[in-house]
């Protein structure tokens, strides 16, 4: 099973986990969420990201979800980036993580995809 971790600004990735917890009916396994401050220095940043992904990587790779292209959390989940063992996109968004979740038993790559069509198809004008 591919780990998921989120990587965005403040308190939004638990928050995030949280919703999609509630959609599924149960805490998804092998997902964690890291919290980054204001004042955090992008190589902190990175450091706790590697940790947590030695811990959510059971051998199957790990999905990194971050919130903002450009921004630091964005710019330090890019540097985990790994062919074939780790993943990076940005724009989470709730559809996106869902549709990760559903899908983790896939190669990680495979995961990749299908979180990003679940983003893109998750916005929708509604009128």
């Amino acid at each position: 099973m591919v780990g998921v971790l989120l990587v965005c600004h403040y308190h939004l990735g638990e928050a995030l986990l949280e919703c999609a917890t509630h959609v599924l009916g149960a805490p998804p396994e092998r997902c964690a969420a890291l919290a980054v401050g204001r004042d955090d220095c992008i190589d902190t940043v990175e450091e706790k990201a590697r940790r947590l992904l030695d811990v959510l990587d059971g051998g199957d790779g790990v999905l990194v979800l971050t919130d903002l292209f450009g921004a630091t959390p964005a710019n330090a989940a890019q540097r985990l980036a790994e062919p074939g063992r780790v993943r990076v996109a940005a724009g989470l968004n709730l559809p996106m993580l869902v549709r990760a979740l559903c899908y983790r038993a896939l190669p990680v790559d495979e995961v990749t995809v299908k979180a990003l069509e679940g983003a893109r198809n998750g916005i929708l004008d509604m009128q």
